[in-house]
């Protein structure tokens, strides 16, 4: 039977130790509970509320970092905003993610799909499961097959998030894995000059996404989300995660 697959990490990468103190403890627990585990790490939040806010260490600090936690044997991800990031990241990295803002943008989808590398494809918010066979299809066109789709929310107002369940089965239905983001979809967007987050419902939408079918589930997740970098209002404590990991098993 294949494995669920769980991408885990923190939203930024703000440290060596801490990039390494995370992919361990997710990594034992992966293995202990029967998961396929890839640590995820933001090296730029470039699409940050304010311009005031954290982006990130910077590409070049993210790659010895990347080929760090490959060398002690995790698979990783990252988010590019940029096509050039796809080439320059293809070696260390197993999974490119595409933001869910920028689904649509065809440069950014060719570029990555040409890494024939796996490319994960957060669907956006203003945008319904099926519509996403668009951006398959983008990445398709360089001949790489190799893709996910990530659904993490839909926007029906102007300061939530909705988790329509439907929109799995109707990923699903386009012949690709489909992963629930339980962590972003927690968000509460525009709220100030920070998004804020509702993480305590994030279990919850993890057991319904594996009600109906979802082939892996992604958590941010820190040791202490009160001082995150990014995203610390939608995280799951470190050592809160086994626990619900426990209840996906």
């Amino acid at each position: 039977m294949k494995k669920p697959i769980l991408i885990a990490g923190s939203c930024s990468i703000e440290s060596r130790i801490q990039a390494h103190t995370i992919f361990n403890e997710c990594q034992e627990l992966a293995d202990k509970y029967g998961f396929d585990y890839y640590f995820k790490g933001s090296f730029d939040k470039a699409n940050r509320t304010s311009v005031n806010s954290k982006r990130g260490i910077g590409i070049d600090k993210a790659i010895d970092i990347f080929a760090e936690v490959k060398e002690f044997g995790s698979k990783t991800t990252t988010d590019i905003h940029e096509p050039w990031q796809a080439d320059k990241l293809a070696d260390v990295v197993d999974i490119i993610q595409i933001p869910a803002y920028l689904c649509r943008q065809t440069d950014l989808l060719v570029a990555a799909g040409n890494t024939f590398n796996t490319v994960n494809i957060k669907k956006g918010q203003f945008i319904n499961g099926s519509n996403m066979i668009h951006a398959v299809n983008k990445v398709k066109s360089t001949g790489n097959n190799n893709i996910m789709l990530t659904e993490r929310g839909s926007m029906f107002g102007m300061g939530d998030l909705v988790v329509d369940f439907r929109q799995i089965v109707d990923m699903k239905e386009l012949d690709v894995p489909v992963i629930m983001d339980c962590t972003h979809s927690t968000q509460r967007p525009n709220s100030g000059s920070t998004t804020a987050g509702q993480p305590r419902y994030a279990i919850h939408i993890a057991k319904a996404a594996k009600a109906v079918g979802a082939d892996g589930y992604f958590f941010e997740v820190h040791e202490n989300p009160s001082a995150a970098w990014s995203d610390g209002s939608n995280m799951i404590k470190l050592d809160k995660f086994e626990e619900i990991l426990k209840q996906l098993e």
